[in-house]
């Protein structure tokens, strides 16, 4: 290229940016002179036409000239060396009048760009600007796109062994990186081309010329694979290949965002919402099928997985140690199962972090790790029928099988609600109406994605919670009824209401064996029950027993004499001490039966104070949870014997 030439460029460049100035000034001062600078913007795009092809072809010939793109032959059999030192960077080998020419004609380039992006800046005032502000750096591309194209002739060879693929294009990536920090950044500056990065821009090229080949050659021929398999019943290969496909490429991205790391460029990207632009998983949006195939092959081979676990019976009777996914003070008891499906729902969430996008992340949350949920719900519900199926919950060793599933449930809810509060899980719930299609999930059941602001894991801990609560009540009212069945007698007998107690009597005999059988089986309980749900069972229960000693006796129009009233001090004293393992106070949690005796308990002289003043009296004398019509009944059944 001769230096007229290069001179002639410069001046039609200069001449083209102060155009470029009188048009914004004219723009700004002169809106109505807009057919105008129109007319001149169609000039201006006809030189630039003509400019911009022959720079970039002046560009590509020094590139030739200087050994560019460098050969690559000789990293086929060294690919996993981190010696860069070693290999030949031609960028910082040229000299003399050559670097100089390419110098020159880098910053024409650049220059080039600036008053692009200047007039598109201009011209979408109003739109979306930030468009023009963030294409890829053109003199990067000019170093990327030979590179890609001796890339294809080693890829070709490397379809079934993509693992070389990632090396080769980690190895060039590195080994090239630090000539675009200490060489082309300072000649981007100078050219005033704000807002670039050369180390950015040259691992966002050689990322998304890595994204192009994967798209265009290694995803449509493993999809071939699973559609040839899938004929004959049998995906197991194609399905591994897919798995170590993806394998090499959360690995890979890693690797690549660790070069931008250090200086900060990864934060900002993040921050940004572009990590799309160098992660080769990007790959997935623009074709949200394949990202649903990946989410299916995943949750398949997860369900292969546990479904080994599941049939482990050691996985059902061993708790889990320590909750390394929970830390707390909480101990929920609950089986090893729960830990086994945490750790797998765990790595699917792994999978959807490496995802550049959140709408990615939410869309394969739902489609693989929501499935997996449901499938845990499922495996301890079956357990709990099952259990109710064969002795109607009767039995301890199906008490003890219920417990240890409301436990497995109870784990998981506490361990996804403490994700859940994670930034992340805040973001793809708030980006969860950004999905499309429906969520398949284990049972081939279908809903609509919910839409923004929902959590991710929202409706599955619902359901887990639903369940749990469902299942408590089930073992109070097994109970219930138990103690209701052991009491009938004691509650039919109208009789020793009216008897006087015997010296050294304690507690009625027809109460003991309902007493003891109650007891008996909240100790199965309270010894493999989480802490949280026990208390939940029995204050249930002692809401029952309230309910049924109140309605069965104390409106049941039976008289009360001393000797009946004493009886039924005693035997409530008894079932109180039943309670008391659990609380300082149980009759508390017994209010109309505490209150029922406390009027019992009044004098003669009291309880006529009552009929005259009523409601205030009961206020007055702490009797809050029975109505006035209640009250008046027990009163009135109150015999007094001189």
């Amino acid at each position: 290229m001769s230096i007229s030439l290069q001179e002639m460029r410069l001046h039609a460049l200069k001449a083209l940016k102060l155009t470029e100035d009188v048009l914004t000034s004219v723009t700004k001062t002169r809106p109505q002179w807009a057919r105008l600078v129109s007319a001149v913007d169609q000039r201006v795009d006809r030189a630039l036409a003509i400019l911009r092809p022959q720079a970039i072809a002046d560009h590509r010939t020094l590139l030739a000239s200087l050994g560019w793109p460098p050969p690559l032959s000789t990293l086929n059999s060294n690919l996993d060396t981190r010696k860069s030192s070693e290999v030949l960077n031609p960028l910082f080998t040229m000299q003399g009048d050559l670097k100089h020419q390419y110098c020159e004609n880098f910053l024409s380039l650049c220059s080039l760009q600036e008053l692009q992006r200047r007039r598109k800046y201009r011209q979408l005032e109003g739109y979306y600007r930030e468009i023009a502000l963030h294409q890829p750096l053109w003199v990067i591309e000019e170093l990327v796109n030979p590179i890609s194209l001796a890339f294809q002739r080693h890829f070709s060879k490397w379809i079934d062994k993509p693992e070389f693929i990632f090396a080769l294009v980690y190895k060039v990536t590195r080994d090239y990186v630090d000539s675009m920090d200490e060489l082309l950044q300072p000649l981007v500056d100078e050219a005033m081309l704000a807002g670039y990065s050369c180390r950015e821009e040259w691992i966002s090229a050689m990322v998304t010329s890595l994204v192009i080949y994967l798209a265009k050659e290694i995803f449509p021929s493993y999809v071939g694979q699973l559609d040839e398999e899938s004929v004959t019943g049998v995906q197991s290969q194609a399905r591994i290949a897919w798995l170590h496909l993806v394998d090499l490429m959360i690995t890979f991205d890693k690797r690549v965002q660790s070069m931008l790391a250090h200086s900060g460029l990864l934060v900002f990207l993040q921050e940004d919402g572009n990590l799309q632009k160098i992660s080769s998983l990007s790959v997935f949006c623009d074709r949200p099928d394949w990202l649903d195939l990946w989410a299916k092959i995943e949750l398949d081979d997860v369900l292969d997985k546990l479904k080994l676990e599941m049939e482990d019976r050691k996985n059902w009777t061993m708790k889990v140690q320590g909750a390394v996914l929970l830390p707390g003070p909480e101990d929920y008891r609950s089986p090893a199962i729960s830990s086994v499906f945490l750790q797998r729902l765990s790595a699917v969430v792994d999978r959807c972090r490496a995802l550049p996008s959140v709408s990615l992340s939410s869309r394969f949350a739902r489609l693989s790790g929501a499935p997996i949920i449901h499938k845990f719900l499922d495996c301890i519900l079956l357990r709990c029928q099952e259990a109710e199926g064969l002795t109607a919950l009767t039995d301890d060793d199906a008490l003890i099988k219920v417990t240890n599933s409301i436990n497995a449930a109870r784990y998981f809810e506490s361990v996804l609600k403490e994700w859940c509060e994670d930034v992340f899980f805040l973001e793809m719930g708030l980006h969860e109406g950004d999905q499309l299609g429906t969520v398949v999930g284990v049972n081939s059941f279908s809903r609509p994605i919910e839409g923004p602001g929902s959590g991710i894991f929202d409706d599955e801990i619902e359901k887990l919670e639903k369940f749990r609560l469902e299942w408590v009540g089930k073992l109070s009212v097994v109970l219930s009824r138990g103690f209701d069945a052991r009491c009938r007698d004691y509650m039919k007998n109208r009789k020793q209401w009216q008897e006087k107690v015997e010296e050294g009597w304690m507690v009625s005999k027809s109460l003991l064996g309902a007493l003891d059988y109650l007891q008996g089986k909240m100790s199965i309980l309270e010894g493999s029950l989480n802490a949280i749900d026990f208390v939940g069972v029995w204050r249930s229960l002692a809401a029952h027993v309230d309910r049924l000693i109140f309605s069965g006796i104390l409106m049941s129009n039976v008289k009360f004499y001393d000797g009946g009233v004493e009886r039924f001090r005693c035997d409530l004293e008894v079932l109180f001490g039943v309670f008391r393992a659990w609380c300082m106070r149980p009759e508390g949690f017994f209010p109309k039966a505490s209150e029922g005796l406390k009027l019992l308990k009044m004098g003669e002289d009291q309880l006529q104070d009552y009929s005259a003043a009523g409601e205030k009296w009961m206020v007055e004398n702490g009797i809050r949870h029975l109505s006035v019509a209640e009250a008046e009944k027990i009163v009135k059944n109150r015999v007094f014997t001189s």
